[in-house]
């Protein structure tokens, strides 16, 4: 499934083609090894005929042409290895990741603790290619492999009271050296969403890219991607998810209020209190090609924008 913005990306922004036309050699890889370990086997047999499907025929467009692969595995951010953006990618992986469970709770007819592997069992893995957008005021674009997020939470059947999603991140202090200091944020990391942009049908659950599996530094195993939301919003390593009526209080609102709101979408109009949000550095080949006016919702208002009224667009920070 390919999610377009309204407007084709102009040819300056394209980096890489290269990579682009390699990911069908890329796919094959995927489904010749496993998704989250030796028991993903028989999942990535089962799922190889629809997922070559999606890719080879879709990925026609091109409208949205990814980032180099190897830029978006070391250009990342992920506090709990590391404050810049090079080491943790060398330092994740340290990570535990196999076996991997997510622990739902909260306002659900069916808490419990459910198992990666049967997860996936019951999906159909589709690649998106979303552009990536950093509150730092820097852009990439991403083919991620996963699944709608609403898919999860409909396993453990949400009650009508459900109005928040919060998302808790692992923590492994052994692997994360961050942990042991609480220095910039409170640790575990922590992320929410409305219900209704939890639901919404751009909103999914990563857990691979590039077609191939996650990175570690990337997020693996399970990363949430919300496209029109500035990228802290979008958590990784997830192993709980707990549905509240109350909006849960997430790190980085915690932690500066008054740099980074609940909402956090994309808003070219209202600047970040220490620098611009009008425009945005493209990460590419040359590693920031040029610049691009930022879009409203990152591009995606065509599909988003009615979820918000008036008050809602003044609390985006």
């Amino acid at each position: 499934m390919i999610i377009k913005t309204t407007k084709a990306i102009p040819s300056h922004e394209i980096t890489d083609e290269h990579v682009f036309k390699a990911r069908r050699t890329l796919i094959k890889s995927l489904f010749a090894a496993t998704l989250v370990g030796n028991s993903q086997s028989l999942l990535a047999q089962t799922n190889s005929a629809r997922w070559q499907r999606l890719t080879q025929s879709d990925l026609s467009a091109k409208t949205l042409t990814p980032t180099p692969a190897q830029l978006v595995k070391e250009y990342t951010n992920y506090y709990e290895f590391s404050y810049n953006k090079e080491d943790s990618t060398k330092l994740a992986q340290a990570l535990t990741v196999d076996p991997w469970s997510i622990e739902i709770s909260g306002e659900v007819e069916q808490p419990g603790k459910f198992y990666l592997e049967d997860i996936l069992s019951k999906q159909t893995l589709e690649e998106r290619i979303y552009r990536f957008r950093c509150v730092e005021a820097w852009s990439m674009v991403v083919p991620w492999v996963g699944f709608p997020l609403v898919n999860l939470l409909n396993m453990a059947k949400p009650l009508s009271s459900a109005n928040f999603v919060k998302f808790t991140t692992t923590q492994q202090p052994d692997a994360m050296p961050n942990l042991r200091s609480e220095a910039i944020l409170q640790w575990p990391y922590i992320e929410g969403l409305r219900i209704d942009e939890a639901t919404h049908p751009l909103t999914i659950l990563a857990v691979g890219m590039y077609g191939d599996t996650l990175p570690k530094q990337n997020g693996a195993p399970l990363r949430l991607i919300v496209p029109w939301k500035y990228g802290f919003k979008s958590a990784k390593a997830i192993v709980k998810i707990e549905l509240l009526k109350k909006a849960p209080l997430t790190s980085w609102n915690r932690s500066a209020p008054d740099e980074y709101g609940f909402y956090a979408n994309v808003n070219p109009r209202i600047p970040h209190p220490r620098w611009s949000q009008n425009s945005e550095r493209l990460l590419g080949s040359g590693f920031f090609t040029s610049r691009r006016q930022t879009e409203l919702f990152n591009g995606y208002g065509d599909q988003v924008a009615g979820l918000y009224n008036d008050m809602d667009l003044r609390h985006f920070f």
